[in-house]
C-alpha cells in the first residue's frame, strides 16, 4: 500500500527536483525516493564501516588499499 509523505523544501530545492526530474525523465516522487533511499543505504553503510573499522585494524587492515590488495 503506498503511503504519502509531505516534506517542505525551499524553492531553490523544489526548482532542482523539478529540473532534475525533467531532465531524468522521471517523476519528482520517484527522484525523490531513490535520493531518500540512497541516503539511507549510504549512512547504513558507514554505520556498519565504522563498527568493523577496529576490527579491520586489528587484523591489519589500514586501508581500503590493504583490504583491495588481499582480496585480489
Amino acid at each position: 500500500m503506498r503511503e504519502v509523505l509531505s516534506i517542505s523544501v525551499d524553492k531553490k530545492l523544489k526548482d532542482k527536483v523539478e529540473k532534475a526530474a525533467r531532465r531524468f525523465k522521471i517523476s519528482k516522487s520517484e527522484l525523490v525516493k531513490l535520493a531518500i533511499e540512497r541516503y539511507i543505504a549510504h549512512k547504513e553503510f558507514a554505520e556498519i564501516r565504522s563498527m568493523l573499522i577496529p576490527y579491520a585494524e586489528k587484523a591489519g587492515f589500514l586501508t581500503d588499499d590493504d583490504i583491495f590488495k588481499n582480496i585480489s
